[in-house]
Parts: structure tokens; C-alpha cells; sequence
């Protein structure tokens, strides 16, 4: 069964070559690598092409983001399984080999995970228990942080595709958005062995250029809670942890003097607080590949530097950058 091994990469031309080393080097699997240079400057794709050459499968477009950058990935690859790996971390070898494996003694997994070791500037750290990788119903404890590593996975096409894919209109969190939709229906299994590194504390990781990460986590919870398609359990969590992040989103504005973003934040939950509207199947889902038209936060500014969800929330917080 064929895998691809979908890399997207911008300015990161000594990292991803470690990346893409780690990829190729796997045995056990057939695989094809595919690598999506999102608008580098720094020379990347030339140094992919001289040191891989036919090994890999490179596509160079204009700076889109991770999401639209993975999309394409995945749109031209040809395997039935799908991988991701970010182009700062590595795979231990024999990663693929384990989850082809699994995959197969387990015909009706669709998605698994594997454990993983993180190194931050160099140092291998141990991660905060919150941080807890699980196995199985995921929906609830993948809520308030994203508990699914983008390089850990590997899943069956036909789930990407049902899921609707990565939505391109979140510049970060669009794992955890896409996480969240996968595992409201899908059960996420964990192979209880670290086979990747995570690298971490370098200048350039999109967690660093985006102030404010849970304004984009706001948006994915509004999504998932207008499609209507949670069970009540999960309707009561989603709601529960957007009324918490939404209570802190809006402390923040208030100190900081945007008292309409911040009086926008603290009605968002009340949107939400009579089930009639939201029951499930009240409301289309991803199911169709296309993605919702509501809830969700753009990452193109306009001309007063704001953000919006396209529905009740109407002034929240600019793409501002750490000058803010």
C-alpha cells in the first residue's frame, strides 16, 4: 500500500532537508515523498532538487500557508495512506513501517499517532502531562490544546477527504481544527512508541508569529458548534471550553483597551446556549469536502486591521504581530 509523505516547507532550506532525509530513509514501506516549497526565498527548492533529485516529488507555488500548502501536497500525491511530516522534525526510523503495520492488523482504524520525543533549542525536554498523547475517543481531551502532532500521523485518504481537508483560512491551528473535526466522528489510535522529533525554539514557528493562539482555536470551536453535527456530550464539552477560552480572550482585550472586541468575545457563548438550532444533523458538516461558510477567522487583514467571524462576532482581534 502506498504512502505519501506530504512536507510543506517555506525559508526553511537547512531543517527541511533533514526532514526529507528522515522520510527517505524509512524501509519497510513504499512510499513517495512530496515536498511543497509555500514561497521560499532562501533557495530551498534548488537545494531539495540537487541533494534529492528524483527521490522526491517537488512542488513550488506562491506563499499560501501550512494549510493550502499540505492541501496541494495531498491533492497531487497518490497514495492511499497519508503522512505529513513539518519540515522541522524528523522521523526515527522505522515510523512508517510501525503504522503500515498497525493500519493493517487493524483494518477499521483510519487514523493513528505515534508518541514522540521533543527537543527545544537543542535539548530534549519532557512534555507537561496536559500534553498527554491519548488513544481512542480523543474529541473531548483535544478540546482545549491540540493533542495530535501533524508528523505523527499517518491516516487513510478517504478520511482526509471526508473531513474536508486543512481550511486554508486559518493561518495557524489549522491542525487543531482539523483534529477536532476528525476525531468528533473517527476514533484517533496511539502507537505507544516515539518515532518522531519534534523540534522546537526556533524564531521562525508560526506559534511565535501569531499573538493570541486561542483567538484561532475560538474559531475552530464556533465551526464545530454551528455545524450542528456533535453529539450533546460533545456539544455540552465544546461549549463549555469555548465559554473559558472566550472568557480569557476577552480579559486580554479589555486590558488592552478593545473594549468592542472584547464585549464581542463574551457574547459569542451565548450563541450558543439554546440547543434547539444546533442539534445534530441540524446543520451541514464537512462531509462534502467544501468547507463551512460560518465561524471561522480569516488571515487576511482588512483595511481596519480586524478579523471577523462571519457571523455575531464582528470585531475581534487583528493579525497583529509581538509589536502589538
Amino acid at each position: 500500500m502506498l504512502v505519501s509523505v506530504v512536507i510543506p516547507t517555506c525559508n526553511r532550506r537547512v531543517l527541511v532537508r533533514e526532514a526529507v532525509a528522515s522520510a527517505c530513509a524509512q524501509r519497510g514501506a513504499e512510499f513517495e515523498v512530496v515536498v511543497v516549497d509555500d514561497g521560499s526565498t532562501d533557495g530551498t527548492a534548488a537545494a531539495l532538487e540537487e541533494e534529492f533529485g528524483a527521490d522526491i516529488r517537488l512542488f513550488s507555488t506562491p506563499n499560501r500557508g501550512v494549510a493550502a500548502a499540505r492541501n496541494l501536497g495531498v491533492a497531487a500525491s497518490r497514495g492511499e495512506l497519508i503522512a505529513f511530516l513539518d519540515s522541522d522534525d524528523l522521523w526515527l526510523p522505522g515510523k512508517l513501517a510501525a503504522q503500515i503495520a498497525f493500519l493493517a492488523a487493524h483494518p477499521e482504524a483510519e487514523i493513528c499517532q505515534t508518541e514522540e520525543i521533543w527537543i527545544r533549542n537543542g535539548v530534549r525536554v519532557n512534555p507537561c502531562a496536559h500534553h498527554r498523547k491519548r488513544s481512542g475517543d480523543i474529541f473531548e481531551p483535544s478540546l482545549r490544546l491540540c493533542l495530535v502532532s501533524p508528523s505523527a500521523v499517518i491516516l487513510r485518504r478517504e478520511l482526509f477527504e471526508r473531513a474536508g481537508g486543512f481550511d486554508e483560512r486559518l493561518p495557524v491551528c489549522e491542525d487543531y481544527d482539523l483534529w477536532l473535526r476528525i476525531a468528533r466522528d473517527t476514533r484517533v489510535w496511539l502507537i505507544d512508541q516515539p518515532l518522531i522529533i519534534k523540534r522546537g525554539g526556533h524564531a521562525d514557528q508560526l506559534s511565535r508569529r501569531f499573538w493570541g493562539m486561542d483567538r484561532f482555536r475560538v474559531a475552530a470551536l464556533t465551526r464545530l458548534l454551528e455545524q450542528g453535527e456533535l453529539t450533546p456530550g460533545q456539544r455540552q464539552a465544546t461549549l463549555s471550553v469555548l465559554t473559558d477560552k472566550c472568557a480569557i480572550l476577552a480579559k486580554g482585550a479589555a486590558r488592552r483597551g478593545r473594549h468592542a472586541e472584547a464585549e464581542a468575545y463574551r457574547l459569542l457563548p451565548d450563541r450558543f446556549t439554546s440547543t434547539s438550532s444546533f442539534a445534530r444533523g441540524s446543520s451541514p458538516g464537512l462531509n462534502d469536502g467544501k468547507p463551512a461558510e460560518a465561524g471561522w477567522v480569516s488571515d487576511q487583514p482588512d483595511s481596519s486591521g480586524f478579523l471577523s467571524f462571519s457571523r455575531g462576532l464582528e470585531a475581534t482581534a487583528v493579525l497583529r504581530d509581538s509589536r502589538d
